[in-house]
């Protein structure tokens, strides 16, 4: 059954359009002087920057916000927007590597980043279908069960509310579940659209279509350089989910896709609730009205970023809702990125080897709306000297558990791995005749390797296929038409212009003949 599609209102880091790039207006530009010099320049328009932004702006600090596109181009423009009391590292696994007083820190900052947004929305008037749903995890098999009642056991250990149940609202077939009452979820574009508005009433500029290539520091001012031009300021907060360029997080953080499909449904029945089983990879679902119109969002799937086909993952996605949903349509389907930290918990702070004042937060597994939120608290915490006593817990220099150095070892000989094998993996025998319409693949040409994709015009854009970011070579992502790093994740679109970082230029053309 076909897709049906629409013309989104803002842009994103992928050709498939997500519901919530349908609704809403794009930031007003403001132009800073670059004789200006900020009090903290904010790097990325997403959730940590913009809630970051508005909380320093509202604290009397002068706050340039700087997007390399739109806000929410990248992973917030993609997430399926839950808002939970429980992340995807479990309690129990958080209190194996950082103790009982780390996961009890971790289960109070996850509280106090849904906190926030309920706050913001309430204080703000942010009309952006914020809903309180139940959320449903249940276990399948016997296996799951433990996985199940550990989750519970490491829940209430530290004081989030949870219990069992024999209700889920889900077809599938289980054999335990929790329930934790007082999940939500909203629109997540909506939401920043509030907070940019917030933002810019307090005085705060944003600079939209201004990628920061790099930083330099002279008696303590930052210079960041873009594009357009230089802008300077007495502190740096970079919220790009991954620090550009190369640092230490390449190695301690893996970056992942996930897929999302949003259907109609034959029967008209819809779960009124958060739902999530526990396979590995998982599958969840939420209902959620776009444009008047009732949907099933069903997501899941998760893998390393350029591994795997992505339309594989979106064919196998499909068949796991066909075969418990009567679909009638399929109105969306898209695929966002995260990055899992080697430890479980997320990197935000003072960013190491750098110029002191130069902060970042990134590792949020698939967390973002939380982590994200509490992030922008404790970086803003930061810029204005204030303790927060998450501050030491989430350091990007804290000193990682033993148990997370073979993690630590498979994420870096993947990578390895990956720079070496791509190399030699592609043969003489690849042809740029055979590549259809819409395609596109690293073939070898007279001894050069070229990323090659064929437009529907028959016309073929030819390209470097090594990263500008770290020299690994690209892999093809046919599902969002974009050329993606299996090393750290960086992506570029079919012209070669960056998507997501880490890297901060683009593929370079490559010229030949056509004939």
């Amino acid at each position: 059954m076909k897709s049906t599609f629409h013309t989104p209102i803002a842009d994103r880091d992928g050709k498939m359009l997500s519901p919530w790039q349908m609704t809403g207006q794009p930031a007003p530009q403001i132009a800073a002087s670059p004789a200006q010099v900020a009090d903290c320049l904010i790097v990325g328009g997403g959730i940590t920057g913009l809630t970051a932004a508005l909380l320093l702006q509202q604290a009397g600090k002068k706050v340039v916000l700087a997007e390399a596109r739109n806000s929410g181009f990248g992973t917030t423009g993609g997430t399926s927007a839950h808002i939970n009391t429980f992340a995807d590292t479990t309690y129990p696994e958080a209190e194996s590597a950082f103790g009982e007083d780390g996961a009890q820190l971790f289960a109070d900052a996850i509280k106090e980043g849904f906190g926030l947004i309920s706050s913001n929305i309430k204080t703000l008037k942010i009309d952006c279908d914020f809903e309180s749903r139940p959320g449903y995890i249940y276990a399948e098999n016997e296996d799951e069960v433990k996985q199940l009642d550990e989750i519970y056991k490491g829940a209430v250990k530290v004081g989030v509310a949870v219990s069992y149940t024999e209700d889920v609202p889900t077809p599938v077939p289980f054999q335990k579940a929790l329930v934790w009452d007082g999940q939500a979820q909203f629109h997540p574009l909506k939401y920043l659209q509030g907070l940019q508005m917030a933002f810019l009433a307090a005085g705060g500029i944003i600079r939209e279509n201004t990628l920061i290539t790099g930083i330099e520091t002279a008696d303590g001012i930052h210079i960041a350089t873009s594009d357009t031009d230089d802008i300077r300021a007495k502190a740096v907060i970079y919220a790009t989910h991954m620090p550009p360029n190369i640092n230490l997080f390449n190695f301690e953080c893996a970056p992942y896709r996930s897929y999302v499909m949003a259907v109609k449904l034959k029967s008209g029945k819809y779960p009124d609730a958060l739902i999530y089983d526990t396979q590995e990879p998982y599958h969840y679902v939420r209902t959620h009205v776009v444009n008047d119109e009732e949907l099933l969002l069903a997501g899941g799937l998760d893998h390393k970023t350029g591994h795997e086909d992505p339309e594989k993952a979106f064919t196998d996605l499909e068949k796991y809702i066909r075969k418990y949903y009567n679909v009638s349509s399929i109105k969306y389907r898209w695929s966002s990125q995260y990055y899992v930290p080697v430890d479980g918990l997320p990197y935000i702070g003072q960013m190491p080897m750098a110029a002191d004042g130069i902060f970042c937060a990134t590792g949020y597994n698939g967390n973002g709306m939380m982590l994200g939120s509490i992030a922008a608290r404790i970086l803003s915490d930061l810029v204005l000297n204030k303790e927060n006593k998450y501050e030491k817990l989430f350091s990007p220099s804290r000193i990682k558990p033993m148990d997370s150095f073979s993690e630590f070892v498979k994420e870096n000989a993947d990578v390895a791995y990956h720079f070496v094998a791509d190399r030699v993996g592609i043969h003489e025998t690849d042809s740029l005749k055979r590549l259809q319409p819409g395609t596109g693949k690293v073939v070898e040409i007279d001894g050069e390797k070229i990323a090659a994709y064929r437009d529907d015009d028959g016309v073929i854009h030819a390209l470097s296929p090594v990263c500008t970011h770290a020299a690994c070579v690209v892999n093809w992502n046919g599902a969002e038409k974009s050329w993606d790093c299996p090393c750290h994740g960086a992506r570029y679109d079919i012209r070669g212009h960056v998507l997501t970082g880490p890297a901060t230029k683009g593929l370079p053309a490559i010229s030949y003949d056509q004939n």
